[in-house]
Formats: C-alpha cells, structure tokens, sequence
C-alpha cells in the first residue's frame, strides 16, 4: 500500500506542475486589474474599453484594438458576465492572450493570461517533500450549525470574506489540531492554513483539501497533499490568507514547500 501511494503521490505531483505551467496555467497570469481603478475604462496594455454596467462589464471595441469574440474578429459592445470556466474557453483574447472577466464581492475586474509571461518561461518546477505514510491522518469535520463569514487579507491587500462550514480536527504526533474550513459544492472541504515552517522552509501559507466526509464527519488528512496557492505562482491573484486559528504550531514539512 505504500508503495501504492508514493506512486500516486509522484503521478499528483507531475499532474501539478504540468498543470501550473501549461501554456493558460496560474504562472500566465500577467494582471489583475479592476474596474474601478481604471479611469474611463481603459485597462493597462488591454485593448479596448472596459467598464462596469449593471451586474456586468461593457466591453467596447474598434477594430484597431484587435479583439476577438469567442473565436471571431470583435469590434461594437456587448455585454460579458463573469468567465465561469477555464481560462482556455475566456470568450475574449487578443492575439494569444486571453482576457478573463472575473467579479469579486461585487467588484468587477479582468485578468491577462500570456503563454509568454516572463515567470512561466522562468518556472524551474515546484520544490515537494517526497511522500511519508507520516503525513497521513484521519480527521472529523464538524459543520457549524449557520453560515460564517470572516474578512481576511488577501495577498492583493484588501480584505474580502471567506465562507467558513465547520472545523477540522486531526491528531498529528499526538497533538490535537484544528483548522476552520470551508465546504465546497462536492462535499470536499478547503482549508488555507500556515505553520512553523511558513516563510522559513515553505511559502508563507498553503491551500489543503480534504475530501467529503462521510456520514459520521470523518474524511483523510493528507498532509502530503498540501498545495502552493495561485499567489505563489503570479503576484496577480488574490488568494486569501489564513482565518483566525489556522496557523498550526506544527512544522507541516510536507507537500508543496515552494518554487524551485
């Protein structure tokens, strides 16, 4: 079985370098920018003008500005919601950039994707500590009985909420840990979570995602498993930063430390 798993870990571990440095991944991202800090709507190095409306952005183009539209040659107005999907299906892009519309607590914004962006050309892999059985524990989800919000930092400065379902503990070396969590749409839990090793061995914090409990609250703890956030790869997101309690007075020398 360890074996097993040490395979698993080494076929995670190539999945996620493949993934952060394909040609759209995080290390592409080159902006963040948002609408409201863009007089007149003109966007820094984006074509185009880019404003606010109602629930959406108002894209207007001329044909200079080179824009396409889901693929076609793109001048006039028209109306764009939130890209809910991958990056590669962003319906505006010019030349090989995609231009992804996102919205935050309200606040509208677009993202720069570029293949060519200076960091994915830089990218040397992701510094991971091997596989140990050690870093395999089991845990208990307790759900809170009402929806929680805290404002927390995040890594652009401001401070944004962070949905919060419940607690996760575990027992690791014979201490008994929590961390607050959030619940997915699949019944999969999120943490963001920072320990002894944050800022000296490992980045400053990290994402761990624990799959759904079961019926009785008990899911796995897989410290092996532990992930860089996107604002480890590009300055540009906005990752949130651990909620009160979440700082572990652990040494968490597992999973994904940092950038080589």
């Amino acid at each position: 079985m360890t074996t097993d798993a040490s395979d698993e870990w080494k076929q995670w571990h190539e999945h996620r370098t493949a993934q952060v440095s394909a040609p759209y991944g995080p290390l592409a991202l080159t902006g963040t920018h948002w609408l409201e800090d863009c007089p007149e709507g003109e966007v820094p190095g984006v074509p185009g003008r880019w404003t606010a409306d109602d629930g959406a952005v108002l894209l207007t183009a001329a044909e200079y500005d080179g824009l396409t539209l889901d693929g076609e040659p793109f001048t006039g107005r028209v109306r764009l919601e939130a890209d809910p999907g991958p990056v590669t299906a962003a319906r505006v892009a010019t030349g090989e950039r995609r231009l992804v519309v996102l919205v935050r607590e309200g606040e509208w914004g677009v993202r720069v994707y570029d293949p060519a962006a200076p960091a994915r050309r830089a990218f040397k892999g992701i510094d991971a500590t091997p596989h140990d059985p050690r870093w395999i524990v089991e845990g208990h989800f307790t759900p809170y009985g009402e929806h929680r919000t805290v404002h927390v930092e995040n890594a652009d400065g401001r401070h944004r909420g962070l949905a919060l379902g419940g607690v996760l503990a575990f027992t690791l070396d014979e201490q008994d840990l929590t961390l607050q969590v959030s619940v997915d749409d699949d019944g999969s839990l999120w943490a963001v979570f920072a320990d002894s090793t944050s800022r000296e061995s490992s980045y400053r914090f990290r994402f761990l995602r624990p799959p759904a409990p079961d019926g009785d609250g008990r899911t796995t703890v897989d410290l092996n498993r532990a992930l860089l956030p996107p604002c480890a790869f590009s300055d540009h997101f906005v990752c949130p930063f651990p909620p009160p309690g979440n700082t572990l007075g652990v040494a968490i020398e597992a999973g994904e430390r940092t950038l080589r």
